[in-house]
């Protein structure tokens, strides 16, 4: 070859080496340089490739993770529903067999009334529990029709005040009911603890069982001993303390009502003390309250210092002077006003703030609030007689000598007239006080004559 032949091929190629940015090789194309890249192009696609599997295989990873995580909390949140509806059982199994064995326990001639709800458990025995819970019968249900409708004795609850007012003051919107409903009269005895005359009572409700209900509210502490077979018979409620002229006479008055509110059937509801007796029988009394139209409360307002004299202007604007009100706090109430004295807020706390004990908010406050607000649906008069003629802050009192036949038809009709339904009639009074323990002998003769029961 000539030697400037070649020289001018290996310039072009040098030319077209540099062309190409590979100036630096000689003769011909980089096949070196060429193999690199395509082994550095392999093993970038490589790593890729690993990146991606690797990534692939973490997200499996979390994935399964989390859905095991959700199996696992399902689990245990299933177990922890089983759980508590498994407790709640139990507990409900547990208070039934103490009811049961409570039950057994008093079921004897004398009783002793519960004065506080209490939980009792069971001893170490084990055969004695598995003997109670056998007879305690299946668990009942936590949405029991039957519990609502019928609460059980009123010591058995543990509610607190607040707690018992705002369930008291439920209040259904339909008018008939679903199950059989007789009308009860509601008997809400406040006293401060035994009731001397209770075995006239006894014989007054005898024969006349689920046509009355009883509720006593006594001091707490205070256990009423009563035969098995008597009305009295666990029938007194959680009570706190009372002091006379205070708001806890309202108080007291307030978780009778309400106690009683527990039981829909019970249709009319009369407070009496341990120094009233009943004037007439129990049918004469029962038809008298249930075919009523209107409350019995006694309702005045009398410019002297023991009506008038008490207001406080502080009460305005909710309570005028000339809305003030007075009146026995002996009252009678259907159930829809004794509803509404115990669903009552507003108005108990002025007389809470502003009724000191001078004032007696037991003679005040239901007067007023029921004229505020319920004056057409009540008759403006009490049916519970008492002799104030004697003078003092506290009516006569009526012992062994004093308490005649003569004296007891006196009360019954003493030529008072007054209306019942719009139309005047001469039975006014179905109860009267305050008779003393003495008296209980000469009462329990008249009831198989004058007071036929």
């Amino acid at each position: 070859m000539k030697p400037g032949t070649l020289k001018s091929r290996r310039g072009s190629a040098g030319d077209e080496e540099e062309a190409s940015g590979g100036g630096e090789y000689s003769g011909g194309f980089p096949l070196t340089a060429r193999r690199e890249y395509c082994w550095s192009s392999g093993l970038v696609k490589g790593v890729v490739a690993l990146v991606i599997l690797m990534a692939g295989v973490l997200i499996g990873l979390a994935a399964s993770a989390n859905v095991s995580r959700y199996y696992y909390y399902s689990s245990m949140m299933g177990s922890s529903s089983s759980s508590f509806f498994l407790q709640a059982e139990a507990e409900a199994a547990g208070a039934a067999a103490a009811a049961a064995a409570a039950n057994k326990n008093n079921n004897n001639d004398a009783g002793v009334v519960p004065a506080t709800s209490s939980r009792r458990h069971g001893g170490n025995s084990k055969k004695k529990t598995t003997t109670e819970e056998a007879g305690a019968g299946p668990p009942p249900l936590l949405l029991d029709f039957r519990g609502f409708v019928d609460p059980g004795p009123p010591w058995a609850h543990s509610m607190s005040d607040p707690e018992l007012f705002w369930r008291a003051s439920m209040v259904p919107r339909m008018e008939e009911y679903p199950f059989q409903r007789v009308p009860k009269v509601a008997f809400l005895f406040l006293t401060r603890g035994p009731l001397p005359l209770a075995p006239l009572w006894e014989r007054f409700f005898r024969g006349h069982e689920g046509l009355y209900s009883v509720y006593v509210h006594a001091l707490p502490g205070y256990a009423g001993r009563y035969r098995r077979s008597s009305p009295f018979h666990g029938r007194q409620i959680p009570s706190s303390d009372v002091s006379w002229g205070s708001i806890t006479l309202v108080d007291a008055e307030k978780r009778l009502l309400a106690n009683a509110l527990l039981d829909w059937s019970n249709q009319r509801f009369v407070l009496v003390s341990e120094s009233c007796v009943p004037v007439f029988n129990f049918r004469t009394v029962y038809e008298y309250l249930v075919n009523s139209a209107q409350s019995y409360v006694e309702s005045y307002n009398i410019d002297v210092p023991q009506c008038a004299g008490r207001y406080s202007p502080r009460m305005a604007p909710e309570i005028m002077e000339e809305q003030w009100r007075k009146g026995s706090e002996w009252f009678e109430l259907s159930r829809e006003l004794a509803a509404d004295v115990v669903a009552d807020q507003r108005y108990y706390a002025l007389f809470r703030r502003h009724c000191t004990p001078s004032c007696y908010p037991d003679e005040h406050y239901i007067p007023t609030y029921l004229h505020l607000w319920h004056g057409a649906r009540n008759a403006n008069r009490t049916v519970t007689w008492v002799d104030w003629s004697r003078g003092g802050p506290h009516p006569a009192r009526f012992g062994r000598a004093a308490t005649t036949a003569e004296f007891v038809a006196a009360i019954r009709n003493n030529g008072t007239r007054c209306l019942y339904n719009g139309k005047p009639t001469t039975v006014c009074y179905l109860f009267a006080r305050k008779f003393a323990p003495s008296a209980l002998g000469m009462l329990l003769n008249l009831t198989t004559t004058l007071l036929d029961f």
